[in-house]
Order: structure tokens, then C-alpha cells, then sequence
């Protein structure tokens, strides 16, 4: 009894892996599948289909970035849990996009600095508001939301576009 007992729990394991990987391709357009792809293949330097630290190592010294630390390389791939092949990589990213807050959630914060509802807020204040409250932004880091974030002549930011590209990518990128 308690080996066929073992052998379902088994077979529901199993059953729960196998859904929890395809529910990955599910998170995702086929087309972000397919740029996810590419990353993986450039990234998977020796082309075993699993990402290491010597893969990682390759990547970066390709960017131009020689004195990666091993720690470092070894935290980025202890996020996979085991190796890193296609579907997990693909997992690491559904987690990480799926950490962003509801569109819902992201205008209706906007809306806060948008009393009058006109669906804008200024560059400038927006911008000091990234660099003095809550979790605080490096200038770096509002100058790299700025270079994707849909501004008119006039300084304002088009937060109702900005908030679709924040939870579902720029899809001007092609």
C-alpha cells in the first residue's frame, strides 16, 4: 500500500512539473518566446542547452566586461534552482515580469500626480519624484526610464503608454 501510495505522489509530482513548464509558454506571445530564444542561444556560448558560469563569463567578456566575480555569477545562476536550460530560463524571466504590479495598479498611482485627468504628467516632476521618494532611483536608472518612456514636445509623459510598456514590453522595439 505504501509503495502505490509512492507511485502516485510520484505521478502527481510529475504531472505538476510537467504543467508548471508548459504553463511558462503560456505566459508568453510566441514572438517573446522567440527573443527569448535568441538571448538564451547567445548566452548558452558552448551550445550544450544549459547556461553556466563559464557561458555567463563568455557573455560578459563579449560586452566588454573582463572582472566578473565568480560569486556574482554563481548568485545569477543559483536563481534557476538547478540548470538553467531553455524552459527555466524562460521561467526566471515569467517570475521577474510578473513581479511588476498590475496595469490597473501602475495608472491609478499615476493618476495621483494627474489631477486634472489628462492622461500626462511632467517629465521633470515625474523625474524628481524617482529621485527623492519611496525606493529612490539613481539618475542612471531615470535617465534608462526615460529613454523608453513616451514623451511630447511639451515635457509630458504619456503614462497611460508608459504603463503598457512597463507590464507588457515596447512592442516598438522590432
Amino acid at each position: 500500500m505504501a509503495s502505490r501510495k509512492a507511485g502516485t505522489r510520484s505521478k502527481a509530482a510529475a504531472k505538476r512539473a510537467q504543467r508548471g513548464s508548459s504553463n511558462v509558454f503560456s505566459m508568453f506571445e510566441q514572438s517573446q518566446i522567440q527573443e527569448f530564444k535568441e538571448a538564451f542561444s547567445c548566452i548558452d556560448q558552448n551550445r550544450d542547452g544549459i547556461i553556466t558560469k563559464s557561458d555567463l563569463k563568455e557573455t560578459y567578456s563579449q560586452l566588454g566586461k573582463m572582472n566578473v566575480k565568480d560569486e556574482e555569477l554563481e548568485e545569477m545562476l543559483k536563481e534557476g534552482k538547478g540548470p538553467i536550460n531553455f524552459t527555466v530560463f524562460l521561467a526566471l524571466f515569467g517570475e521577474k515580469l510578473n513581479g511588476t504590479d498590475p496595469e490597473e495598479s501602475i495608472l491609478n498611482a499615476f493618476k495621483l500626480f494627474d489631477p486634472n485627468g489628462t492622461g500626462h504628467v511632467n517629465k521633470e516632476e515625474f523625474k524628481q519624484l524617482l529621485l527623492t521618494q519611496a525606493d529612490k532611483f539613481t539618475l542612471e536608472e531615470v535617465e534608462q526610464t526615460l529613454t523608453m518612456t513616451p514623451i511630447d514636445v511639451a515635457g509630458n509623459i504619456d503614462y497611460k503608454s508608459l504603463c503598457y510598456i512597463i507590464t507588457h514590453g515596447d512592442e516598438k522595439e522590432d
